[in-house]
C-alpha cells in the first residue's frame, strides 16, 4: 500500500476541482497541489479509512486556503469575480453552459456540498466529514443550494403587462 492508490482517484479529482474552479488550468493546479499535499502528508491518511475521502478534503482545504490567500493579496481580484475561461468544451451544449453558469453563481459553500452529493454521491454523513461541518448543516446547505440552482436553471416569466383593474362607474 502506498501514494500509488491514489492513481485511480484523480479522474474524481479532476472532476471535483473543475467544478470547484470553474477552470481546466486551476483545476488541473490544485488536482496537483493536492496530491503532492497527499505524498507529503501520506502518514496522515489512516489505512482502512476511504482514501477518495481524504483526498477530497485535502483538496476542500487547498481550495479554501487559495481563495483566502487570493483574497488577501489587493494586487489580485476574487476568483468568485474573476471572468470565465474563454475556451469551454462544452459551449455547444446550451443546457450545459446553463448549469455550468448556475453553478458558478451559487456561493462557494452551497456549491461544494452539492457536488460532493450529486455528483460525487457521497452521503451527507460522509461529505460532512470532508468539509468538517455537521450533518445537519450538510442537510440545510443542500437544501438552500438546490431551491438556488432551480431558480437559475428557471427560464424568466414573460411579463404580461399590467393588470387589469375594476374601476367603478
Amino acid at each position: 500500500m502506498g501514494v500509488e492508490q491514489t492513481l485511480s482517484h484523480i479522474p474524481a479529482l479532476r472532476r471535483y476541482a473543475r467544478l470547484l474552479t470553474g477552470d481546466a488550468t486551476r483545476a488541473d493546479d490544485l488536482v496537483q497541489d493536492t496530491l503532492e499535499r497527499a505524498c507529503m502528508k501520506w502518514q496522515l491518511w489512516q489505512p482502512g479509512s476511504v482514501l477518495r475521502s481524504w483526498l477530497l478534503s485535502l483538496m476542500h482545504n487547498l481550495h479554501v486556503n487559495h481563495l483566502r490567500d487570493w483574497r488577501h493579496d489587493d494586487g489580485h481580484v476574487a476568483l468568485e469575480d474573476a471572468p470565465e475561461a474563454a475556451h469551454e468544451p462544452l459551449a455547444q451544449m446550451a443546457e450545459n453552459m446553463d448549469m455550468q453558469r448556475a453553478l458558478a453563481a451559487l456561493p462557494p459553500a452551497m456549491r461544494e456540498i452539492l457536488l460532493l452529493v450529486t455528483v460525487e454521491e457521497y452521503t451527507y454523513a460522509e461529505a460532512a466529514e470532508i468539509l468538517g461541518m455537521p450533518v445537519g448543516t450538510v442537510m440545510s446547505r443542500l437544501h438552500r443550494a438546490r431551491e438556488r440552482l432551480r431558480e437559475l436553471m428557471t427560464p424568466p416569466q414573460p411579463e404580461r403587462g399590467t393588470p387589469l383593474q375594476l374601476v367603478k362607474r
